[in-house]
């Protein structure tokens, strides 16, 4: 029985510290990025891939989405829990621009999409909010 304990107890840290690094965005993905499958954009250039049909997810949460976002973008909430499980979902060989509010979120789930072998990522630099500011100039 004492065997039983020891193992549960060192699992449980197990699962914790991977839950943890999932979080922190650090040892399960690393530090870096493949810069051949993940580009910061601009505003401008980003308009150019939507009209050439690229796929768009927006990673921020419902509330924010439904607050208004890029028009055709999908909703796949970083926060959530199943985020990896919802983004694996998508089709590896299709190029995705993604954003967040401010370029925080993108920029991690950028580095969870190239671990886990998605081909191209543009993440909007400034997030959604820099393309509204774009927008409104």
């Amino acid at each position: 029985m004492k065997y039983y304990f020891i193992i549960f107890i060192i699992s449980f840290k197990s699962f914790a510290q991977q839950k943890n690094d999932i979080k922190n965005n650090t040892s399960l993905y690393g530090n870096e990025i493949d810069k051949s499958k993940v580009e910061l954009i601009g505003v401008e250039f980003s308009k150019g891939l939507i009209k050439k049909k690229i796929k768009i997810i927006d990673v921020r949460t419902p509330k924010e989405f439904n607050h208004g976002h890029i028009e055709n973008a999908i909703n796949i909430n970083f926060k959530s829990s199943n985020f990896i499980k919802n983004i694996s979902k998508l089709n590896k060989d299709t190029s995705f621009l993604i954003y967040c509010k401010s370029g925080n979120r993108s920029g991690k789930a950028a580095k969870i999409m190239d671990s886990i072998g998605f081909y191209k990522i543009y993440d909007l630099k400034g997030g959604f909010i820099n393309w509204n500011n774009e927008a409104n100039q």
